[in-house]
């Protein structure tokens, strides 16, 4: 494999996704196109078409890089196939990555239980593991919410006070 053309391949690629997510700051994915993705990452659009093959291949892949960076915050707890309660990690990833989050965000993508695992103990513990699937439902859409506030704030509150947000939501109190 030539090297040269790899790391090449490589600096395009980052090049075209870049220019993507700056784009989706501003605009809608509908509005954005081909043509304007080039010019801002400074490639031609034979190098797009190269790399990608339309803009559906182009969101399907930041949304892969987004997943592939956030389970390497969480590979330990990955690899021990065990649930965390350490959200401190993902609030900073975040942070220090508001405009990939956001573009993530913005193409209608959100945490799934597969990229999250939830902490059974803690269902055993609070909800006596009933209705598991309606409290995951709720947690899942919650965390959501609050990530996608925070970013539209744009990471106003540091993490530990958007850690100390979520943990006070989901305390099993009574409404």
């Amino acid at each position: 494999m030539n090297v040269k053309n790899n790391s090449r391949k490589k600096a395009s690629v980052e090049k075209i996704e870049n220019a993507f997510m700056e784009l989706l700051q501003t605009k809608k994915r509908s509005e954005i196109t081909v043509l304007e993705i080039s010019e801002k990452a400074g490639v031609n659009r034979s190098t797009f078409y190269a790399n990608f093959l339309d803009m559906d291949d182009l969101e399907t892949a930041l949304k892969k890089r987004l997943l592939s960076e956030f389970r390497n915050v969480y590979k330990e707890e990955i690899k021990m196939r065990s649930g965390s309660n350490d959200f401190l990690k993902l609030f900073y990833h975040i942070k220090d990555n508001k405009m990939l989050y956001r573009a993530y965000f913005k193409l209608g993508a959100s945490f799934t239980p597969m990229d999250i695992r939830y902490d059974k103990g803690q269902a055993e513990k609070y909800f006596k593991n009933e209705d598991i699937e309606y409290h995951l439902e709720f947690f899942y859409n919650g965390l959501n919410g609050i990530i996608k506030k925070w970013l539209e704030n744009n990471c106003d509150k540091s993490p530990e006070e958007i850690e100390k947000i979520l943990k006070t939501e989901y305390q099993g109190r009574k409404i």
